[in-house]
C-alpha cells in the first residue's frame, strides 16, 4: 500500500467512525441543519447577539446559514470539507465583545435541549462549541503579554 492510499484510507475510516457516531447519537444532516436554522434564527432576535450579527451579515443570512452548516457536518462528520477562517472571520467585527460568548454558548445550549437533541449529542455538540468559543476568545481578546511579569505593575516602593 502506498502512503497516499494508506491515508485514503485512514481518512475514509475517520469519517465512517464519526458516522457512526453521530448515527448512534441521532445526529444527521437533517439535525444539523435543523439547529443551524433554529439557533441563528434565535441569534436574529436575541438582544445583544442580534445587533452584532444583524451588522456583520445584513443581506448576506442565506449564505451564512450555508456556510455554518458546512461548518457543523464538517466537524460533525468529520469530513474536512468546511474550508473557512474563523478567526479572520471575527476579527474586527464591530460590537465584538468577549462577553457575547457566554451569551452565544448558553443560547446554543437552549437551542439544542429544545430541537431535542439527545443527551450524548447535545453533549457533543455544546463541548464542541465551547473549544470553539475558548479557541475564538483567545485568539481574538487574548494578549499574551499581560501575562508577562515583566509587565505586571509593581508595588510602590515604601
Amino acid at each position: 500500500m502506498t502512503e497516499l492510499s494508506g491515508r485514503a484510507a485512514n481518512r475514509a475510516d475517520i469519517i465512517a467512525r464519526a458516522e457512526a457516531e453521530m448515527t448512534r447519537m441521532g445526529v444527521d444532516q437533517a439535525f444539523i441543519d435543523r439547529l443551524v436554522d433554529t439557533f441563528y434564527g434565535r441569534i436574529q432576535q436575541h438582544p445583544n447577539l442580534g445587533p452584532v450579527f444583524e451588522a456583520r451579515l445584513s443581506g448576506r443570512w442565506p449564505e451564512h446559514m450555508v456556510k455554518m452548516k458546512s461548518f457543523w457536518s464538517s466537524i460533525a462528520f468529520k469530513t474536512g470539507a468546511y474550508g473557512g477562517k474563523p478567526v479572520q472571520a471575527h476579527h474586527g467585527v464591530e460590537g465584538m465583545a468577549e462577553e457575547l460568548f457566554g451569551q452565544w454558548l448558553h443560547l446554543f445550549a437552549l437551542t439544542l435541549r429544545d430541537i431535542g437533541a439527545s443527551p450524548a449529542a447535545g453533549d457533543w455538540f455544546i463541548n464542541s462549541a465551547e473549544r470553539i468559543a475558548r479557541s475564538l476568545v483567545l485568539s481574538l481578546f487574548y494578549n499574551p503579554a499581560l501575562d508577562d511579569p515583566n509587565r505586571q505593575p509593581q508595588p510602590p516602593a515604601n
